[in-house]
């Protein structure tokens, strides 16, 4: 049995930054294991498997089945293997004390089913990766609001980051980042891993929903990762259209103005 299961989603992604994703996570003093699905058309990135054949598995879908949908594989390959699962994204790197922290207070608090961490741009500075549930209101304005009418709604939108609280405390939050999201196995078995109608963006806000609803979804501030962040839907049409899609999949499955849940949970986190 492994202490954690990481699996890292790839997608014509960067191999050497990949290389660092995975070695933080072998480099760790636990019993690990890691999941590499390519996504790529090819199977280049396979010879990622060459840095330890024995604790990782590489496998390749020959097409990009989105996100979530990879990350199900590995989930789902590793169910009777772990008790912890690591969601990774292939741009974060951290030092090899996190992964022992983060596993100690998990199995000290039986009553947390995830957990994220605090999050640094490579330059040290902060990323404000906590939120509240979204509503159209919030995804709309982060995505097309030119930077000048930005000030009209700066309050809205720095509350959503929950910019009026402190990233060095922890708090309990329903929508943590996809980039880093330490998961209990089991929890993740009762809530069935990911949405796999949701091919990208916007997953990591369903998963983490469903799951604050039957545990708490905590942010650690006392362990710290670093993350590239490449905001590619900002830059690609296509992304953009993925970013669309599962905006509008994830209002109608949860509620678009009329969501109870939501207003409650954030006049809560308010």
């Amino acid at each position: 049995m492994y202490d954690v299961v990481a699996s890292i989603v790839l997608y014509n992604s960067a191999a050497n930054m990949v290389e660092k994703a995975i070695k933080s996570v072998l480099e760790s003093p636990l019993n690990v294991k890691v999941y590499l699905v390519d996504n790529s058309p090819d199977d280049s990135l396979r010879t990622l498997n060459d840095i330890d054949r024995e604790r990782i598995v590489y496998i390749h879908n020959g097409k990009n089945i989105g996100f979530g949908a990879a990350h199900n594989i590995a989930i789902r390959k590793s169910r009777t293997e772990t008790k912890y699962n690591l969601i990774l994204n292939g741009d974060v790197h951290f030092d090899r004390t996190v992964l022992p922290q983060i596993f100690d207070y998990m199995q000290q608090n039986g009553h947390v089913g995830q957990l994220g961490v605090k999050t640094l741009y490579p330059d040290g500075s902060l990323q404000y990766l906590c939120k509240m549930l979204p509503t159209p209101f919030d995804l709309i304005a982060r995505r097309f609001i030119p930077g000048p009418l930005r000030g009209l709604f700066k309050q809205k939108l720095l509350r959503y980051e929950m910019r009026h609280r402190s990233y060095d405390n922890m708090m309990k939050i329903p929508n943590l980042s996809g980039c880093f999201m330490f998961i209990r196995a089991s929890v993740l078995e009762e809530v069935e891993g990911f949405d796999e109608n949701i091919f990208l963006y916007t997953e990591d806000v369903d998963l983490t929903r469903r799951i604050h609803s039957k545990y708490d979804t905590i942010y650690y501030p006392y362990a710290t990762i670093y993350h590239e962040f490449a905001k590619g839907s900002y830059k690609s049409p296509v992304l953009l259209k993925h970013h669309i899609r599962s905006a509008i999949y994830y209002f109608n499955k949860w509620g678009w103005f009329i969501d109870k849940e939501r207003s409650r949970i954030n006049k809560m986190l308010i």
